[in-house]
């Protein structure tokens, strides 16, 4: 039996740089494992590319790494050009934030090739990465998310009548491209010329808005969880602080070193109780497979739920272990529970209608 694992980064998003980063980390933690481990990167044209990458600077402009472009044909990764079988996969590791990689596009081809994979599947992935959908999900298992509504991009050559509707909702309001994660594209807008140009912004990035309403005093709390052994794993609540109105994608990434969280965080025991049984409704009831990162906002006792994502920063790492060696036994996890509970193939019903004459052109007799 084959001990790779393929580990996918890159792909063409506004996210494709953090995705380095995160598939870099998963990639040199696990090289010290049983698995033999196989980089497989997503150019931004499209290419699956692999090679010895062994850090962030191996994926430069500059980099004088030589890659060997490749493709997936059942089970395995192959030459590209040479059709000849590099390696037989025995798990995938998803750690492409964003774009196709995030949307259930990546883990739609792993399925079609026969691949196992140690994250979420399509139908989770296509949901959580659109932001309306998220906040439609939640609101059918009952969950609280802020005042929102959504805009399309053809809705917004009326401008007229969205502005009014953001006028009945009352400012400030939060303005997010509805596909896009890190914070990338989310403006504040206190009135409506900076609405008009929060969703001009949106607009350039995304082909749809999420307008939702601005919650004074909340604070940002992150609660991941997997499956081991058949059971939903939760990690401890985080809160991460901001000195802004929102938490930026430089907070989150340029800032990365002196930004101030604290794990556990400090909670009413009664918003830890919901923030803990809302990520677990929302994993459990979507199939849950892999680690996702359930994110929420919290204003005084009461829990709204934000976001959910299906290829967490750091495959959420820091969330499970402060140790590399720590996360080193997290990501294995990941792979065995893979490796012991993959998809059952159902039986596929084949009605035997094209033996028939049923599109031969002759006439029939009616019974």
């Amino acid at each position: 039996m084959s001990d790779t694992v393929a580990v996918f980064f890159g792909g063409n998003s506004n996210e494709r740089e953090i995705s380095v980063i995160t598939g870099m980390l998963a990639v040199n933690l696990l090289r010290s494992s049983r698995f033999r481990v196989l980089p497989v990167y997503l150019s931004p044209e499209g290419e699956m590319l692999t090679a010895d990458y062994r850090s962030p600077a191996d994926l430069r402009t500059d980099a004088k790494v030589r890659a060997t472009p490749v493709r997936l044909e059942r089970q395995c990764v192959v030459h590209a050009k040479k059709s000849k079988k590099i390696a037989q996969i025995a798990v995938a590791l998803n750690c492409c934030h964003g774009g196709m990689g995030e949307d259930g596009t990546l883990s739609a081809l792993l399925r079609w090739n026969g691949i196992l994979s140690a994250s979420p599947e399509t139908p989770v992935s296509a949901v959580f990465m659109d932001k309306t959908l998220t906040k439609i999900a939640a609101r059918g298992l009952d969950i609280p998310v802020a005042r929102f509504f959504f805009v399309r991009e053809r809705e917004w050559r009326s401008r007229d009548d969205v502005l009014a509707r953001a006028q009945s909702f009352g400012y400030p309001l939060i303005v997010k491209p509805a596909k896009l994660g890190s914070s990338i594209g989310i403006r504040v807008a206190k009135n409506a010329a900076e609405l008009t140009a929060a969703l001009d912004l949106a607009f350039r990035l995304d082909d749809s808005a999420l307008i939702e309403e601005y919650l004074e005093g909340k604070r940002d709390i992150n609660c991941a969880a997997y499956r081991s052994a058949g059971k939903t794993v939760l990690s401890p609540p985080e809160e991460v602080f901001s000195d802004r109105d929102i938490l930026t994608f430089a907070e989150k990434y340029e800032e990365a070193a002196s930004r101030h969280s604290e794990l556990p965080a400090r909670l009413p025991e009664d918003a830890a109780a919901k923030i803990n049984a809302y990520t677990q409704r929302i994993y459990e009831a979507f199939g849950g497979r892999g680690v996702v990162r359930a994110d929420f906002l919290v204003v005084g006792d009461d829990v709204f739920f934000n976001e959910l994502n299906t290829v967490p920063g750091s495959l959420a790492c820091y969330l499970f272990g402060k140790s590399l060696t720590e996360s080193r036994e997290f990501l294995l996890s990941l792979l065995e529970e893979a490796l012991s509970d993959p998809p059952r193939e159902k039986e596929i019903f084949v009605s035997g209608i094209l033996e028939g004459n049923v599109f031969s052109g002759k006439s029939r007799k009616r019974l």
